[in-house]
């Protein structure tokens, strides 16, 4: 009976799909975001900013006709979405695609297999740092968790210097330098705090609150004042409920929570969205900002007034995962030192085991389609990727640990993976260290997992999704100065079954990228002229 259900369920999505399209001409835009700031040149689509929120339902697929009207390559990366058969459409330019060329155009069929909470963001030239992101909504007509009313609130810093030019001051020789003297300010929606909107309550009803993390930078947490969030879906994945006063995002991450409105209309609330970075310099209204807005239940009633706003991490070990997986068992288990260092010439770099990124010459999944049976030697893909090569089906254990004074939120494209464990770098007899059940407990799943100072954490995937798939920090300055590396999955799997549209060789051949070989090209183990990653000094951290 349960299998006929299912069966029914999938007759009525694929009856109900439909192609969901967006046409985006990518542009400069000028603007101060109607900030008490120097305007600058931002990018976003159709001559404005923000970007329209894209809303689909499961099993839709969203069609993204984009025109790169910028003087440099773009592309379009879907945050949290697997890209299951369509690498070549995850946006990373040098690993699964060439951008798109500037003049040019190029379509994006994303297939939405996946219902939840994701976004849409610039990731060529870390694009997302100057406003092109938005984000992606996909309903569930079979939600669990059915409710009144929607509400989305994304969050973003709104800079007034540019990628490149904060980019500069961080990486400065003798650095970094300091980018704050022009600092950032939150936006809520693409709108600064004194345009956030109300949310209007029911008495007794239940209201969904999807939030979306669309910072380049700084933590940011939601409360509203004696009322419980609870929790439902964390990064795409649906959770077993789990009450919190309190969520807290870093940049990358998503999550939904369910809200029940009080019984009587006697008093009203606030709700709260808090922007701060403790490891960074506080900046007065800018680290900690603090957005304020009523969640009203009648006009002129008294506003609750609350002993003190609840703050505190996001506890991935204590929340299941809605679908039942015990702990996957691990196969090979890989240790990630995020480290920062100077190069010989004392530029500042950040890198995963001393290793700054630096993109091939050839992007990485065309090597490992061409290159025949060395698409399983990592060399390959060049010293600067990082790269790891990985069986399809092998569990793999990630060890993420961050001993410098700045936290990290390791985001992995094509792969949710489960937390397992917390811990301290410091902690030699283990007091601190926390671990989630091996048996009768389904470990939470997402895509990014904030690592803070000091600390290590544990995560394990399954390599079930053959493709080219980076995995970095979501600061954008640290991913500009080289926190990424390479997974190149089941590559046996990848020449067998992926084929690649003309149109995304097409905008490698415009721009004089070869789409064949080896990090330079070549059909062979010479890799002479690949990049090479700096030669990294530890000797000092911030």
């Amino acid at each position: 009976m349960r299998a006929f259900c299912a069966l029914l369920c999938l007759v009525a999505l694929v009856a109900h799909a439909k192609h969901v399209v967006q046409n985006w001409d990518i542009t400069y835009v000028t603007t101060n975001r109607g900030l008490n700031q120097t305007p600058k040149r931002g990018i976003g689509v159709n001559g404005k900013l923000p970007l329209p929120v894209v809303e689909a339902v499961l099993g839709d697929t969203l069609v993204l006709n984009v025109r790169n009207s910028l003087d440099t390559p773009t592309s379009l990366h879907s945050h949290g979405i697997l890209q299951r058969g369509t690498n070549y459409y995850d946006g990373v330019a040098m690993t699964t695609d060439c951008s798109i060329a500037p003049g040019t155009n190029f379509t994006y069929y994303i297939k939405l297999d996946q219902a939840g909470t994701y976004w849409i963001h610039g990731h060529t030239h870390e694009h997302n740092f100057d406003g092109l992101r938005t984000p992606l909504v996909i309903h569930d007509p079979q939600d669990p968790n059915p409710v009144e009313r929607e509400f989305l609130f994304a969050a973003e810093d709104w800079w007034p210097i540019t990628f490149q030019e904060s980019l500069a001051i961080i990486m400065q020789q003798h650095g970094p330098g300091y980018p704050y003297t022009n600092p950032p300010y939150t936006l809520i929606n693409g709108f600064k705090d004194s345009m956030v909107e109300p949310l209007h309550f029911e008495p007794g009803k239940t209201y969904k609150i999807r939030l979306v993390s669309m910072m380049s930078l700084p933590l940011w947490e939601f409360v509203i004042d004696d009322h419980e969030l609870l929790i439902v879906e964390v990064d795409g994945v649906a959770t077993k409920p789990k009450a919190v006063s309190v969520v807290r995002l870093a940049p990358g991450q998503r999550v939904s929570v369910l809200v029940t409105a009080k019984p009587s209309r006697n008093l009203n609330y606030q709700y709260h969205m808090t922007t701060f970075a403790d490891y960074l310099p506080p900046i007065q209204g800018v680290y900690p900002q603090q957005i304020n807005s009523t969640a009203i239940y009648a006009t002129g009633a008294p506003v609750f007034v609350p002993q003190a706003i609840p703050s505190e991490p996001f506890d991935e070990l204590s929340i299941e995962a809605l679908e039942y997986m015990p702990a996957m068992t691990t196969d090979r288990s890989l240790f990630f030192n995020a480290t920062y260092g100077f190069s010989s010439d004392d530029v500042p770099y950040e890198s995963f085991n001393l290793v700054a990124y630096e993109s091939p010459k050839v992007p990485s999944m065309f090597s490992a389609l061409t290159t025949g049976d060395m698409s399983l030697n990592s060399i390959t893909y060049g010293p600067a990727t990082n790269a790891q090569v990985l069986k399809y089906g092998e569990v793999v254990e990630m060890v993420y640990w961050s001993a410098t004074r700045v936290p990290h939120p390791q985001h992995l494209h094509g792969h949710s993976f489960q937390v397992i464990e917390k811990g301290r770098t410091d902690d030699a007899l283990g007091q601190f260290r926390r671990r989630v059940p091996s048996k009768g407990f389904s470990p939470m799943m997402r895509d990014t997992v904030m690592v803070y100072s000091g600390e290590y954490v544990i995560v394990r995937f399954k390599a079930d999704n053959p493709g080219a798939w980076v995995m970095h920090c979501h600061f954008d300055w640290h991913l500009g100065q080289g926190l990424n590396m390479l997974f190149i999955s089941a590559p046996r799997l990848m020449q067998e079954k992926l084929l690649v549209p003309q149109s995304v060789v097409d905008q490698c051949k415009r721009q004089g990228i070869k789409v064949s070989g080896n990090v330079v090209g070549h059909d062979t183990y010479n890799i002479d002229g690949a990049p090479k990653p700096p030669g990294l000094i530890i000797n000092r951290f911030y």
